[in-house]
């Protein structure tokens, strides 16, 4: 099996060596070997990169012109397209994501989206006059990057992009099981030539560098995508300083096919929303509401839908499901399901899986009390609970039932739908399988986080704003 050892963090641009001798190996979720391995951060290492960001933050922000720098990130995207396959092919051995869906997704997305950041750095600085006042947005300073496991290379560049564009400068953590791709986007910011400093990477667990970044005097800015309870330890973190958190969090959303949808059609691509990436995904609907009128349709299809998923290798083509990422994330999703109280129509603990990996079978419960533990609690797994409605208003209650508000959907004739969706309290809405837009604003409500991230709204997560009187 290919092995992927990297030793050193890239900080100031160049790749130094760790403070400590440390390493955290990095298993292949299907074969359960360890492949590869990164350096064990310290906080040491977190003072290295925040002063290495802080001495190129001038520079990075100030000494450029928006075209330069949108002329770097065009650079930088180039660069990084041209690693599009071994992008693919790390996030197929780090996280095991079937191949077709690493190309598609895990990796064109983030290039789609550094494409756009690319562009909007370009633009000139935004500017406003206010009576006698000039408005002008400016970068925020160093960002402290805290980026998850499901997807290493979308929610890295979603952050690191973003803050680069509007003038910043980054340190950034990846997750500990799926470090390796980040290590392909410095490859491609050396091979970019980005000024030093300007994008440093530090690896290793949270309590080591994730909480140095968080409580770092020197970081301006926290941006971090997880779990609400670890997002609540970085908030605290960086209250202590008075900084700023962007959050990312937790999501249970719902999927609601109302009495006037193609159901056939909003069950499938339902499902489907509910189980990509194996299910660990924070937009997952993996609250399936469905009109009493067509419940028992949807129920049968969606257990036929889910029990015709091919579960195996990553790299073998006929693979639709890949392995949960870790022994433990797999055994937590076993442990939803032992518990549910529902009727399990699909999968459970007793179905067939490979004989090799950490899967879990897709799987599916009917007749879901919606204040159930499985209704209410991100499992981050290939779950999916299905709930009766009798109208639109008990719908709207049904899926603001929730401490969650991240995304959803709604299915039915589109004056209906969309009126439906105004009143999720969500941050996104799809509407009759609306695709997603990587331009426009993505974030929650309630305990789904703060602030947005993508497009435009993204870039302005990461500025000030002042006013010069005149």
């Amino acid at each position: 099996m290919t092995s992927v050892f990297r030793d050193e963090h890239w900080i100031g641009g160049a790749y130094v060596p760790s403070a400590s001798t440390e390493r955290i190996g990095v298993e292949n979720p299907y074969t359960e070997e360890v492949f590869g391995h990164v350096p064990a951060g310290t906080a040491e290492d977190v003072d290295l990169a925040v002063s290495a960001a802080r001495a190129a933050f001038d520079g990075w922000a100030f000494g450029l012109t928006p075209a330069e720098r949108g002329a770097a990130l065009g650079r930088l995207h180039r660069a990084l397209t041209a690693r599009a396959d071994e992008i693919a092919r790390i996030v197929g051995l780090e996280l095991g994501t079937p191949l077709k869906i690493a190309k598609a997704v895990q990796t064109g997305l983030p290039l789609t989206v550094l494409a756009g950041y690319a562009e909007l750095a370009a633009q000139p600085a935004q500017e406003e006059t206010i009576g006698n006042s000039l408005v002008v947005h400016e970068p925020i300073g160093v960002v402290g990057a805290i980026t998850p496991w499901n997807y290493p290379l979308h929610q890295v560049v979603a952050k690191v992009g973003a803050a680069l564009a509007a003038g910043c400068t980054v340190v950034l953590k990846p997750s500990e099981l799926t470090p390796l791709t980040a290590y392909l986007l410095a490859d491609a910011v050396a091979e970019a030539d980005l000024p030093p400093g300007v994008f440093n990477l530090v690896t290793g667990t949270g309590p080591a560098v994730g909480s140095a970044i968080a409580g770092h005097p020197g970081i301006d800015m926290v941006s971090f995508t997880g779990s609400t309870r670890t997002g609540a330890a970085i908030s605290h973190a960086a209250a202590d300083r008075i900084a700023k958190v962007s959050l990312e969090l937790g999501g249970k959303s719902a999927n609601v096919i109302l009495e006037d949808a193609d159901v056939v059609r909003a069950v499938k691509v339902g499902v489907g929303n509910a189980f990509l990436n194996s299910g660990q995904t924070c937009t997952a609907w993996t609250r399936m509401l469905v009109h009493r009128s067509h419940y028992d349709e949807a129920v049968e299809l969606a257990a036929k839908t889910a029990a015709g998923y091919t579960l195996g290798d990553p790299f073998d083509a006929a693979t639709r499901l890949g392995p949960l990422a870790s022994a433990g994330q797999k055994e937590r999703v076993r442990g939803f399901i032992e518990r549910a109280t529902a009727r399990l129509v699909a999968g459970g603990l007793d179905a067939p899986v490979p004989g090799q990996g950490h899967f879990v079978a897709p799987t599916v419960f009917a007749d879901v009390d919606p204040d159930s533990e499985i209704a209410q609690e991100e499992i981050f797994g290939p779950v999916l609970s299905i709930i009766a409605f009798g109208d639109d208003d008990e719908a709207v209650a049904i899926a603001n039932n929730s401490k969650y508000g991240l995304a959803g959907a709604v299915w039915g004739s589109e004056a209906r739908a969309v009126a439906v969706a105004r009143r999720l309290r969500t941050g996104a809405v799809d509407v009759n399988g609306g695709s997603f837009n990587p331009f426009a604003p993505f974030g929650g409500y309630k305990q789904s986080g703060i602030g947005r991230e993508l497009g435009a709204y993204g870039l302005t997560e990461f500025q000030q704003v002042k006013a010069i009187q005149r």
